[in-house]
C-alpha cells in the first residue's frame, strides 16, 4: 500500500507535530476510561462477567477497524484494503496490539484492583523503549531516556496512589497478566515502528483492529458473553457510545502509529505516560469521581510527566 503523504510524516517528525498527534491520541485514550464504565451500565455488563467484557471489547475493536477502512475509502477514493504482503503484517500486529494485549489486561483486570492495573499499565513505556534499544535496535538507550521515564512514572504513581486506592497487591493470575498484557503492547509499537518503513501505518492498525475485534467477539460469545443493551438504558446511547468507543481506538491508534513511522519510538512512547491523567481529569468530569485526586496533586503529577516527556525529546 502507498505510505502516507511525505508532508504528514515531516509534519509528525517536528516537536508541534509529535506534541499534538501524540496529545490528541493520549486525549482520546484518557476518555476511554469513563466510557468503559459508562458502557458497561447501559449494556448491564458486571465487572465479574469477563465473557461478556470480552466480546464487548471485540465489538468495539471490530467497529474501529470498520471505521478506518471506510473512513480511509472514502478519503482515498478507492477501497482501503490490505494487498497480499500486507496481511502477514496486520495479523501480527492483531495479535499483540488487540487480542493478546486485551484478552489478558480484561481477564487479570477481574482479579485485581484497578489501581494496580493502572500503575503496571504505565510500566509498558519503560518497556516499549527498552525493547526498542536491545531487542528491535532501532534506537540506543541514553540516560536522558531513563531519568524521563523514570519521572513520567513517578507522575502516573501520584495519580494512582493518592486517591481512596485500597492498597496494592500482586498475584500471577492477576497482576502478572496485566504486566503481560503491556509487553504486548510494548511488542506491538516496536513491530508498528519497524513495518511502516514498507507498510502504510494507518492500514495496518486499522486492519489489524478489524482481525483482533473479530477473535475477541468469538471468543466472548462463545464463553457465553453477550452484547445487549441494559434493561432501562436507552438503545440509541448505548449503540452511540460503543461507535465513540471504536472511534476512540480508530482514531487515536491510527494517529499513534502515525507518529512512530515519523519518530523514535522513545519519544512517542513517553506521552503514554498522560493517559491515565487524562482518565482521571475526565473519570472526574464524567462520572463525578472528584475524590479520586486533589487539584494541587494533579498539577504535580502533570508537572512531573510533562518533564518527562520534555528530557526524553529534548534535541541534542
Amino acid at each position: 500500500m502507498a505510505q502516507p503523504a511525505a508532508a504528514q510524516r515531516t509534519f509528525l517528525a517536528t516537536t508541534p507535530g509529535l506534541v499534538l498527534g501524540c496529545t490528541f491520541a493520549c486525549l482520546l485514550w484518557g476518555s476511554a476510561f469513563p466510557c468503559i464504565k459508562i458502557g458497561y451500565g447501559l449494556f448491564g455488563i458486571a465487572s465479574t462477567d469477563v465473557a461478556s467484557i470480552i466480546a464487548f471489547a471485540g465489538a468495539r475493536f471490530l467497529i474501529s477497524g470498520a471505521l478506518v477502512a471506510v473512513g480511509m475509502s472514502i478519503a482515498r477514493r478507492r477501497p482501503f484494503v490490505p494487498v497480499r504482503r500486507d496481511w502477514p503484517c496486520a495479523i501480527k500486529l492483531s495479535v499483540f496490539q488487540t487480542i493478546l494485549q486485551y484478552l489478558l489486561f480484561y481477564i487479570g483486570l477481574s482479579r485485581c484492583s484497578g489501581v494496580t492495573s493502572s500503575i503496571i499499565e504505565a510500566s509498558s513505556t519503560f518497556i516499549v523503549v527498552l525493547l526498542a534499544a536491545y531487542a528491535f535496535r532501532t534506537e540506543r538507550m541514553t540516560g536522558a531516556k531513563a531519568l524521563g521515564c523514570i519521572l513520567g512514572f513517578a507522575g502516573v504513581l501520584i495519580v494512582n496512589l493518592s486517591g481512596h486506592t485500597g492498597g496494592l497487591s500482586f498475584r500471577l493470575d492477576g497482576e502478572g497478566l496485566v504486566f503481560l498484557s503491556t509487553f504486548a503492547a510494548a511488542m506491538s509499537s516496536n513491530l508498528c515502528k519497524r513495518y511502516s518503513a514498507d507498510h502504510d501505518p494507518v492500514l495496518l492498525s486499522g486492519w489489524q483492529f478489524a482481525i483482533g475485534g473479530a477473535v475477541m467477539l468469538a471468543a466472548g460469545v462463545a464463553a457465553g458473553g453477550r452484547i445487549a443493551p441494559a434493561p432501562g438504558a436507552s438503545p440509541a446511547a448505548a449503540i452511540a457510545l460503543l461507535v465513540y468507543m471504536g472511534f476512540i481506538s480508530a482514531a487515536a491508534y491510527s494517529v499513534w502509529s502515525a507518529t512512530i513511522a515519523a519518530n523514535d519510538v522513545s519519544r512517542v512512547a513517553v506521552f503514554g505516560f498522560v493517559n491515565p491523567i487524562f482518565g482521571v481529569i475526565l473519570s472526574a468530569i464524567l462520572l463525578g469521581e472528584t475524590d479520586v485526586l486533589s487539584p494541587a496533586l494533579a498539577v504535580v503529577s502533570l508537572v512531573l510527566v510533562c518533564a518527562g516527556i520534555v528530557i526524553v525529546n529534548r534535541q541534542d
